[in-house]
C-alpha cells in the first residue's frame, strides 16, 4: 500500500504567517528556535537552531468535536514548500517513541488502532492501521502528543 504524507495545507500556513488566528483565536507567537526539536508542520523539515519560528495552537480537524484535539505546533516564519511524499521524512525515525492512531470518516479516534512505537516503526504502523478499510487516516504525534502529520492511503 502506498502512503500519502503531507504537511498542513499551504493556505493554513499562509493565513497564520499573515497574522491570522490559530485554533485558540490568537495570532502565532514569534520565537527563536532552540535545540533540534523544532519541526515545521508545513514542510515537515526541522527549523534550524537560531532561525525564527511561529508557535501556535493547531487543531488538525475541520470542525470542533469531542476528538478534535488542539495542541502546539511550529511553523517556519518564512514561506516553505509543503511536504508531499509517499514516505515519512527521514528524521521521523528519531521520534522515540511516537504515537499513531487511526480515525474513522467521522473524524473520531478509533481507540483499537492507537499505539506507541519507535520512530523506525512508524511506516509499518501506518500501513497496518490503514489496512483496515474503516480507517480514513492516521495521525502521527510525538511522545508529548504534539501533532506531527496526517497519513492517508494514496
Amino acid at each position: 500500500m502506498k502512503l500519502r504524507v503531507r504537511g498542513i495545507a499551504t493556505d493554513e500556513a499562509d493565513q497564520i504567517r499573515r497574522g491570522g488566528p490559530d485554533a485558540n483565536g490568537q495570532p502565532a507567537v514569534l520565537r527563536v528556535a532552540e535545540g533540534l526539536a523544532n519541526p515545521c508542520r508545513h514542510c515537515l523539515g526541522l527549523i534550524a537552531e537560531g532561525d525564527r519560528k511561529l508557535v501556535l495552537a493547531y487543531r488538525p480537524f475541520d470542525a470542533v468535536q469531542p476528538y478534535a484535539e488542539t495542541g502546539p505546533i511550529f511553523l517556519h516564519e518564512d514561506p516553505c514548500e509543503r511536504y508531499e511524499s509517499e514516505s515519512l521524512p527521514a528524521w521521523f525515525d528519531y521520534l522515540d517513541p511516537a504515537i499513531v492512531r487511526g480515525y474513522a470518516e467521522d473524524h473520531w479516534i478509533r481507540y483499537d488502532t492507537g499505539d506507541v512505537v519507535p520512530g523506525t516503526e512508524l511506516t509499518a504502523a501506518c500501513r497496518t492501521i490503514l489496512g483496515d478499510p474503516t480507517i480514513a487516516y492516521v495521525h502521527i504525534r510525538s511522545k508529548y502528543n504534539c501533532f506531527q502529520c496526517r497519513v492517508d492511503r494514496d
